[in-house]
């Protein structure tokens, strides 16, 4: 099994003309997601023609100031994605929030994710939030063993969703 670092992995600004590439990974992303609503749940259902809604606000991110469409690869093969934005769920605005993280599932478990992470906390060093969905407990295992090991990262604390405007984990950091 491949284990990532530096030479594997990259992750880079997506460009407008690659927005196609966000909107289908994207498909993967809340098909991933649809797995974690509860039965009888309409959220995540397919449309009419087999996918799901795309991505909310997807275009801010190549038209507005703070946000960031990152494409992950590895070896040169796209692997995933990152969504960065200046808005956090509980407190209004920070420097830096990861919005959605994709990595796909044949890249998992193998440092990809991690690496990633890596590279985007020192590409945007600054103050980070990164907020956890309660259900999504692959993601509540990942985030904190991804921010613990980069090695750029300070004042670290898990703060709780205030039940209002989020639910689940946030984490709050400075990234050096």
């Amino acid at each position: 099994m491949m284990r990532a670092d530096a030479e594997t992995v990259s992750v880079r600004l997506a460009g407008w003309s690659e927005r196609p590439l966000i909107e289908r990974l994207a498909q993967f992303y809340i098909y991933d997601f649809s797995e974690m609503e509860p039965p009888g749940s309409k959220e995540m259902d397919f449309d009419d023609h087999g996918g799901y809604s795309p991505l909310p606000d997807l275009d801010l991110y190549w038209r507005v100031d703070g946000f960031r469409p990152l494409l992950i690869r590895v070896r040169q093969r796209l692997a995933g994605f990152a969504l960065i934005n200046s808005r956090h769920h509980r407190d209004g605005s920070i420097e830096h929030n990861i919005r959605e993280f994709f990595v796909a599932r044949k890249h998992r478990r193998c440092g990809v994710g991690t690496e990633a992470v890596g590279q985007i906390l020192a590409q945007y060093p600054g103050h980070w939030k990164i907020a956890v969905a309660e259900r999504n407990v692959a993601a509540k295992a990942f985030w904190p063993r991804a921010i613990g090991v980069a090695p750029t990262v300070t004042q670290l604390v898990q703060l709780s969703g205030d039940a209002d405007h989020w639910r689940g984990l946030i984490w709050s950091f400075r990234a050096e």
